[in-house]
């Protein structure tokens, strides 16, 4: 499959890239991408929450009052789930939510994931860019010229820019990612996937690093 390849002021550049049919043309597994996606969310679960419980609650060693005689229901401590500063009955406690799942079923959701993306034409490729300073509205005016401004953005660089990181993270909407640490989650959370043009390479490569054939 080829696409063509877009530059920052809208129009394409004339060339084309050919994309791996073993990374963005398979037959999307659901199934992976519902496994890979929970385990993603359940990892960025803290797993700090707590709340005491009756043994941990200070207070409450006298006997409120007497056991007989005022007419009222028997009460041992003023500290009992039942009372207000009481004790939590089963209360939260610390805890790791972290889920794994095989490195196999990982590869296979994202590339399901990438799939789905050219699948529903939600795939853009861009020359290799950067920017001379930390503007936000040089970078949206790029959006804009490739008529996805205002849309959730995710855009994979081959490698780490600072300038093109800083300029892109005041938008609400656009999240900027080196292409080797993106997850499914994040191919699927947005409405437009755009791609640096060398992004391709080391997408293609990560994938043949870990043992898989690359057309």
């Amino acid at each position: 499959m080829t696409l063509d390849v877009y530059k920052i002021d809208g129009k394409t550049s004339g060339e084309k890239v050919e994309l791996a049919d073993s990374i963005f043309a398979i037959e999307p597994n659901d199934h992976a991408i519902y496994l890979s996606v929970k385990a993603y969310l359940a990892n960025q679960r803290q797993g700090t929450h707590k709340s005491k419980e009756r043994a941990e609650v200070r207070g409450g060693g006298r006997k409120p009052w007497k056991q007989k005689g005022r007419g009222g229901a028997r009460a041992g401590t003023t500290r009992s789930p039942l009372w207000v500063g009481g004790g939590t009955i089963f209360g939260p406690r610390p805890r790791d939510y972290r889920q794994d799942i095989p490195k196999k079923l990982k590869r296979l959701a994202r590339k399901s994931a990438f799939s789905y993306k050219v699948k529903d034409q939600q795939l853009i490729v861009v020359e290799d860019f950067s920017l001379d300073t930390h503007k936000t509205k040089d970078f949206n005016k790029i959006l804009e010229s490739l008529k996805i401004g205002g849309k959730k953005v995710l855009l994979l660089t081959s490698n780490f820019n600072d300038v093109i990181y800083k300029s892109g993270r005041n938008l609400p909407k656009v999240k900027v990612l080196e292409a080797n640490k993106v997850s499914t989650y994040d191919i699927l959370n947005n409405q437009m996937l755009v791609l640096q043009k060398s992004a391709l390479k080391v997408i293609e490569d990560t994938f043949s690093k870990i043992g898989e054939v690359v057309n």
